[in-house]
């Protein structure tokens, strides 16, 4: 197996900057996932681990060992891609054993190989068909078995439940993990869907606009963001924000806006204060909030007013998008208490749940 090491990593196209200061340890038979909009840059960072793209600048290493210049044929990894790359005039059988056969392996190692990746895949019965023969999850397990049975140092998956409908998807993940767990091999996963991350990663590496910024657990994503662009991208329905200027209230820490009054605990009024912010974003997750009456929101950390402009069915629950002075918030609402487009709704919620960020710069307040 493999743990790597990415320092500094920088790639150009010609004058345009696409990576930049990109420095990332990945251990050992860790699960890893690189999540970003489209254009963030994940996809060239998994390239240039992969050899199929060379770096303007950094050291990849492996296990402690320069590879910069070695080529991806010698790297020791294998990939799967969004297009499931099955040769199609092949059989699965053939498609799984191409890269074996290339390598000159005795013709039973290779058949105790592929029979073995196909009972852990649950696809031995598909052997003798062609990929045009296969569903669309039969093809990414066919895709994934090539790989597996090479039994590489390194998984490399380039967004490869995209083609997938959303149920298939859910199962797809579960497989995936059970096939990581299985074969203990690193594993460095790219996805644009955040849920995939959380659900998947043990680590999870978010990028935008070709850096990284911000690698953790999903808990620590989730729970502490770094800055207002991870805390928007982390979660679903996204966080929702809220631009409000300091007030004074006595001994009390408070946040305001004409239709917002946000009262701070001891920690985050620290943080205010050492940041010497007068004008901040709040970020409040839709989970945090519930419908009050006027009394309950006079007693409440946070109260926050505002026009309900969407609600969204979702079965148990709804989520209501709300327009407020300084911004907009998504609410978490149980089923039975509706809510209509156009009326005017107060919502409350602890101070504990609020999160500060500096708005020039979109850091959290710490």
């Amino acid at each position: 197996m493999a743990a790597i090491t990415l320092r500094d990593i920088e790639k150009r196209y010609d004058d345009t900057l696409v990576l930049r200061d990109c420095n990332l340890d990945i251990a050992d038979r860790e699960f890893v996932v690189l999540v970003g909009p489209s254009g963030s840059g994940k996809t060239t960072l998994l390239r240039i681990i992969a050899g199929l793209e060379r770096t303007s600048g950094g050291e990849i290493l492996f296990d402690g060992a320069r590879v910069n210049d070695v080529d991806v044929g010698d790297r020791d990894i294998a990939m799967v891609f969004q297009n499931y790359g099955l040769y199609p005039h092949m059989s699965v059988y053939d498609n799984m054993a191409f890269g074996l056969r290339r390598r000159k392996l005795a013709p039973a190692d290779i058949d105790d190989r592929v029979r073995r990746t196909a009972r852990m895949l649950a696809i031995e019965s598909l052997l003798a068909r062609r990929p045009r023969q296969l569903s669309g999850g039969q093809r990414q397990r066919v895709a994934l078995g090539r790989a597996i049975v090479r039994d590489p140092a390194v998984f490399l998956l380039d967004e490869p439940l995209s083609n997938l409908d959303a149920h298939l998807r859910v199962q797809m993940r579960a497989e995936i993990l059970k096939v990581h767990r299985a074969v203990t091999a690193t594993a460095v996963y790219v996805t644009h869907d955040q849920v995939e991350a959380l659900t998947m990663g043990d680590r999870i590496v978010v990028m935008n606009a070709g850096r990284i910024h911000q690698v953790g657990t999903p808990a620590e994503l989730y729970d502490a963001p770094v800055d207002r662009f991870v805390a928007s991208f982390i979660g679903t329905p996204a966080m929702g924000f809220i631009d409000c200027e300091r007030r004074a209230n006595g001994d009390r820490a408070e946040l305001a806006t004409s239709s917002a009054r946000i009262t701070l605990g001891e920690v985050q009024a620290q943080a205010l204060s050492c940041a010497n912010a007068g004008n901040v974003t709040v970020g409040i997750r839709p989970e945090c909030l519930s419908v009050a009456s006027e009394r309950d929101a006079a007693a409440a950390d946070v109260a926050v007013r505002g026009t309900v402009q969407v609600v969204e069915m979702l079965g148990a629950e709804h989520y209501v998008h709300v327009a407020t002075e300084g911004g907009s918030l998504t609410a978490r609402v149980p089923r039975h208490q509706r809510l209509r487009v156009d009326e005017t709704v107060t919502f409350v919620a602890s101070s504990r749940d609020v999160h500060l960020f500096d708005r020039e710069t979109g850091r959290a307040l710490r």
